[in-house]
């Protein structure tokens, strides 16, 4: 949310300290974890530290950090606070202060700042028609391509091979009673890449089985999480990382 983990320290001892010193001025009115973060963003925004993160490290830290260089502060606060912290457009309003509409445009504009670094080839291995053509358009809206739907894992395979995809999202429980993780592992084989499963049985990824690296989200799922879920496992990908 800060730009940086070393930065994101920072603030939360800020808080914390400010907390400690001036009990009273915690807000009250509001659920604690809104006081909380209404505090830590009253820090950040008024704080004079360089926000444009330094690049250094390897591997996600690297890209992460690539990536946030790219991402004005106010919009990529407003899109962790909603898509990955949980709270609701009017928490988000209270939080930074603005108008509902106005967080809901500063969300926009990070999406678009990601998606702008992230285009990808997409595979959808998922059965049920309707559910295909809804994870479709989300993933054409975000600009990506969808390079095929498989609803076994004998297509999913065979049209990873024809079509090397930069994401794949996998449905669990196929057509043909096969598995959407064998797929994926049968992919993960041949190339690296990002899968986000899709599933009515995410108990079934619980098992210390999990492909890597896979993202998770439940059925029945909010559009908003599924575009949140696909900039994630595209921001920290390799091969779309800013050079």
């Amino acid at each position: 949310m800060t730009g940086s983990q070393a930065h994101g320290d920072a603030y939360v001892r800020a808080t914390l300290e400010a907390i400690v010193a001036a009990p009273e001025e915690f807000p009250r009115e509001v659920d604690p974890r809104l006081g909380l973060y209404k505090t830590f963003h009253a820090i950040w925004s008024s704080s004079h530290l360089e926000d444009t993160p330094s690049i250094g490290g390897g591997g996600q830290e690297a890209i992460a950090q690539a990536r946030l260089a790219r991402l004005t502060p106010l919009p990529r606060q407003a899109l962790l606070l909603t898509a990955l912290e949980g709270f609701t457009v009017d928490d988000v309003s209270y939080l930074i202060s603005l108008e509902p509409d106005e967080v809901e445009g500063l969300v926009e504009e990070a999406l678009s700042e990601i998606e702008a670094q992230t285009r990808a080839k997409v595979l959808i291995i998922e059965d049920e028609p309707i559910i295909a053509m809804d994870i479709e358009t989300i993933v054409r809206d975000l600009g990506h391509e969808v390079t095929a739907i498989a609803v076994t894992r004998e297509d999913a395979v065979r049209e990873a091979m024809a079509d090397r995809p930069g994401l794949v999202l996998a449905d669990i429980q196929l057509a043909d009673d096969s598995s959407g993780i064998d797929a994926v592992k049968d992919i993960l084989t041949e190339f690296s890449v990002p899968v986000i499963f899709i599933t009515a049985f995410p108990e079934r990824l619980l098992t210390g089985e999990r492909p890597e690296p896979t993202f998770l989200i439940t059925k029945p799922f909010q559009r908003s999480t599924v575009k949140a879920a696909i900039s994630q496992a595209l921001f920290f990908d390799e091969a779309t990382a800013p050079v």
